[in-house]
């Protein structure tokens, strides 16, 4: 008998000891409100996230999250230098449909702001890197540096992010006009059109869409790189348009917001009116909501806790935006600490909300005295150890069973490429390319021919791109039988195949798709037929002067063709009869003006800019920190024996005036707000400090005044040089009588 109590007490100890701690956090959503028909779940929380700001799933369909709790801990900032970043990957062991681990893939990270799943391993930036590296067991190896100079300086609200993979085998980026590629192993960089702010999306055609603080949406009207191959052509017309011109927003509530002071902003119940940190627009193409809200653009606004729903309408040759309702959001909250930062779609159809759940998400260098108070007031600043991730799912839809990419075969693949679901027909052609699964070719390029299966057969096109088994004549032969959308992918990507050799099928293929007579493919068209006047002037500029005729005041067309003729661009304005057809045109207008860039070597900026430069505020808010804070305290509010305020000051206000006091310094007694300071210590000019520029004064008093006055300033570099020159009665500190009196000259 003791002998069988000793048996079961031992395996009740071993049952014990293997039962797995489970983290899973129980979140309220009361607080919450979701357009009717739809479900949100909390797939994790903290303690298992902290301050997440972006996530992509890998190919079992696990969350990868990048982690950036060392952003605005506290009002100032403090420790955004630190390595307390980390990637980690959630895990939901019992399979109840919420995280319950959280395994950390790398850790010791400063500021980590984007990741990707590409080529089998992790894509990230940890500023100012662009790293890869390859995955086993979880873990990170062959660690390959990318790129340099990928985000060098700077804050993360105004430094490349995003790392998103289009259709067309290139990973895109905000903030940046840069986009990246492996091929056979090595890494390609090249310059696109500059993009956004914070956060990149795609729709099924491939277009890329993005935004700013205080614009919702914008967007390109053409697939990317077709409109900037001439550099010294710059696009207006077509590249990073305003999609909405409405940029209301409908918080559920008061929230605190930055410039709410300043006349409009706010409404007569303190609610904001205009987004002011809109942010990562995501195109659902998940293929579960209905069919209403295919290709809708979901919006951050993490402001005003809440994401938006912007309906697109595409003409062909641009894109239309506009809010789905009035007086009405997707998702709202009256909880302050929610903070949608970025959204994705996932493997399952259904759409995943990224929360840092940070009571200050603005930087401290953009902060307004205002926000600050109302931030103390609330102890927002207190808001620091959260983070979730949301799912959004449509109310009694069956969920999809993710596939493992990595167990399946080619042909398994190639199936994927119908699948409703835009991220798994990404991550199919995708995982066809890197993984050279071309023994399927057959299966791919018969795939590229049904012209039933429309977005299949431009997934299809760039798998077969992707594996250099392209053609002009199987472009054409698609292009000629598929509707315009696959048509237009189509001549795209002949634009690889110019040739002698081919002249005569171009000239079919291009007068079939001629014939058409449809504004979205003359766009490419023209493109196409700008490169291959360079070959055969006399066959094809008879097309495109048919093309510009009929479309004389669309400025898309005009763009694209502008980009293509870079090398016959001079001819073509001298031609008698270009010049009779199109005399007073914008197409005209534009060609003289690239024919002067030219002439002047001013090229296209995404040509000449290799790096995104830091800021003036962040610049200006790390040398406040370093030479000033000690004395006027972080915060602005002065140090008793050693420095009056600055936190609206009239000595801040005056933009000159504060310039005079740091070049050539200030002795008291002195007033602010009509108190007086009698400090005996006289604050020393920054002038014989032979290392600090006018840059860095000009930097100094644009962070300042943003800071510690209810409008940021700023002043020329030029003007600061010449107040170099202006000097006290001393030649020493100026007095509060002197700055007066130059006041008033």
């Amino acid at each position: 008998m003791r002998i069988t109590f000793f048996i079961l007490l031992i395996s009740s100890f071993i049952l014990i000891s293997c039962q797995s701690d489970y983290k899973e956090t129980e979140v309220s959503l009361e607080s919450y409100t979701i357009e009717e028909g739809f479900n949100l779940k909390v797939l994790a929380a903290e303690p298992l996230l902290k301050a997440p700001v972006a996530i992509d799933f890998d190919a079992k369909g696990r969350i990868w999250v990048a982690q950036m709790p060392g952003y605005m801990n506290d009002l100032q900032g403090s420790g955004e230098e630190d390595p307390t970043g980390s990637i980690v990957i959630l895990e939901d062991l019992d399979e109840d449909g919420i995280a319950d681990h959280s395994k950390i893939f790398m850790d010791s990270l400063v500021m980590p702001r984007a990741l990707a799943h590409v080529y089998g391993g992790l894509l990230y930036a940890e500023p100012p890197y662009l790293w890869f590296v390859d995955i086993e067991d979880d873990k990170p190896v062959n660690k390959v540096m990318v790129d340099s100079i990928y985000a060098v300086e700077g804050n993360p609200e105004h430094q490349p992010n995003g790392l998103e993979l289009n259709i067309d085998n290139w990973i895109y980026n905000a903030k940046s006009n840069f986009r990246y590629r492996r091929i056979d192993g090595e890494w390609k960089k090249e310059p696109t059109t500059f993009r956004g702010q914070w956060g990149i999306t795609h729709d099924n055609f491939g277009r890329l869409y993005y935004n700013d603080n205080s614009r919702i949406l914008l967007g390109d009207y053409v697939l990317p790189n077709t409109v900037i191959e001439n550099k010294y052509f710059t696009p207006n017309a077509s590249v990073d348009k305003l999609l909405t011109s409405d940029q209301r927003v409908y918080p559920a509530f008061a929230g605190s917001v930055n410039r709410g002071y300043a006349k409009g902003v706010l409404n007569a119940d303190s609610i904001l009116v205009n987004a002011t940190a809109a942010c990562s627009p995501l195109v659902y193409r998940g293929g579960k909501f209905t069919e209403s809200y295919e290709e809708n653009v979901f919006v951050c606004i993490p402001e005003g806790n809440l994401i938006k729903r912007v309906l697109l309408n595409f003409t062909g040759d641009s894109t239309i935006a506009q809010q789905a309702w009035q007086k009405k959001e997707f998702i709202t909250s009256t909880d302050e600490g929610f903070r949608p930062v970025s959204l994705k779609n996932g493997p399952d159809g259904n759409m995943y909300v990224v929360d840092m759940h940070r009571g200050m998400i603005g930087h401290h260098a953009y902060m307004s005295p205002y926000l600050r108070g109302n931030a103390k007031a609330k102890e927002l600043d207190t808001i620091v150890n959260f983070g979730r991730i949301l799912k959004v799912s449509r109310e009694n839809i069956e969920e999809n069973v993710t596939p493992d990419f990595n167990s399946l075969n080619g042909s398994e693949l190639v199936k994927l490429l119908l699948n409703d679901n835009g991220w798994v027909r990404d991550r199919a052609q995708h995982y066809l390319i890197f993984k050279k699964f071309n023994a399927v070719i057959d299966e791919v390029k018969e795939l590229a021919l049904n012209t039933k299966k429309p977005l299949s057969q431009i997934h299809a096109l760039y798998v077969l791109e992707g594996w250099n088994a392209l053609s002009f004549n199987f472009l054409a032969d698609v292009g000629n039988k598929s509707e315009p959308q696959v048509a237009s992918h189509a001549l795209v990507l002949s634009k690889d195949f110019i040739s002698v050799n081919s002249i005569d099928q171009a000239n079919n293929f291009f007068t079939e798709v001629l014939n058409r007579n449809n504004v979205g493919l003359d766009v490419y068209l023209a493109n196409a037929l700008g490169h291959w006047i360079a070959l055969d002037k006399e066959k094809f500029k008879p097309l495109l002067i048919k093309v510009l005729k009929r479309r004389e005041q669309n400025t898309t067309v005009t763009d694209a063709v502008l980009s293509s003729i870079a090398k016959t661009d001079s001819i073509l304005l001298n031609d008698g009869n270009i010049r009779q057809n199109f005399e007073n045109t914008p197409f005209i207008e534009k060609l003289e003006k690239t024919l002067a860039n030219k002439k002047e070597d001013r090229m296209n900026a995404i040509y000449t800019r290799e790096v995104i430069l830091e800021d003036t505020r962040t610049s200006g808010s790390k040398m406040f920190f370093q030479i000033c804070a000690s004395c006027h305290g972080a915060d602005g509010k002065g140090i008793d024996g050693l420095a009056p305020p600055l936190m609206g000051s009239e000595h801040v206000k005056n933009t000159e005036r504060l310039a005079l006091i740091i070049l050539h310094g200030l002795e008291g007694p002195v007033h602010v707000n009509g108190k007086r300071y009698d400090i005996n210590l006289a604050m020393p000019g920054l002038i014989r400090n032979e290392t600090i520029s006018d840059q860095d004064i000009a930097n100094i008093i644009s962070y300042v005044t943003n800071a510690f006055s209810d409008r940021s300033k700023r002043l020329s570099e030029e003007r600061i040089g010449e107040l170099r020159n202006v000097k006290s009665g001393t030649g020493m500190e100026f007095t509060e009588p002197e700055l007066q009196a130059l006041d008033e000259k």
